[in-house]
């Protein structure tokens, strides 16, 4: 990731840990809310502006660069092992999906019928995989970037295409909540990587949304998932009338 991704990224967590949004960004700045999401979209952030979002906040410069330097230290992915050991570990699992998506340990405790000492061997489980530390209080913040993701072909991901995808896609993707799309043609190869490019961005928004949606109550959010995939392939249905090369 680039430097100025991971400043943009550092300075978003110091707003959101401020209790500061993108409007309140805008209006100190005088600028629209559109103008200044695309500020933060693109990483077109000037020193000056950059110098004048910290004063919004009373936050030195030099304490955003630290915090920088901190995100930069966490971790994109877990090792092959690391994956493997949860992925065997269906409580493990679980816990781990839901510290990712920020609850807190009283959060699992009232969703879940888990006593205290189980949540709290699972969570020292993932201090040790280094995905979280303890803290005091039965606290823990997470040590994985805003760009974590799990392996690809990994032990996580094979484990929820055979036990998840059935189920997932059992929708007529009819409610509000839901959208299906697919869509098909001829691509060249440089036109789909420049989709696969806009599919990481569109993660990485998913994954903002989350961050900004943490400090909501439990009962104003719900389990969303959102599945991008996109590959050369063509259907076997067609096998027999295609013309063979």
């Amino acid at each position: 990731m680039s430097q100025t991704k991971i400043l943009i990224g550092a300075l978003k967590a110091q707003l959101k840990a401020h209790g500061k949004t993108y409007d309140d960004v805008a209006k100190y700045l005088q600028l629209s809310q559109a103008s200044v999401k695309r500020l933060f979209s693109e990483g077109n952030i000037s020193l000056a502006r950059l110098e004048s979002i910290c004063n919004m906040i009373e936050l030195p410069l030099a304490d955003l660069v630290l915090s920088m330097t901190i995100e930069h230290k966490k971790i994109d992915s877990l090792s092959l092992l690391q994956e493997q050991e949860i992925a065997d570990d269906l409580l493990l699992l679980l816990l781990t999906v839901c510290v990712v998506n920020g609850f807190t340990f009283d959060d699992l405790l009232q969703e879940y019928s888990l006593t205290e000492l189980e949540c709290i061997q699972k969570l020292a489980k993932l201090d040790k995989l280094k995905i979280i530390e303890l803290l005091p209080g039965n606290r823990f913040k997470l040590k994985i970037s805003t760009n974590f993701a799990w392996l690809p072909d990994g032990p996580i991901q094979r484990f929820f295409l055979k036990r998840v995808q059935e189920e997932f896609f059992n929708s007529h993707f009819k409610l509000p909540t839901e959208k299906l799309i697919v869509i098909n043609g001829l691509l060249s190869l440089s036109t789909n990587a420049e989709i696969q490019k806009q599919m990481q961005k569109l993660s990485s928004n998913f994954a903002e949304c989350r961050n900004e949606d943490a400090s909501l109550k439990m009962k104003q959010k719900h389990g969303t998932t959102m599945v991008l995939a996109l590959r050369q392939w063509d259907s076997s249905l067609f096998d027999e009338i295609r013309r063979k090369s």
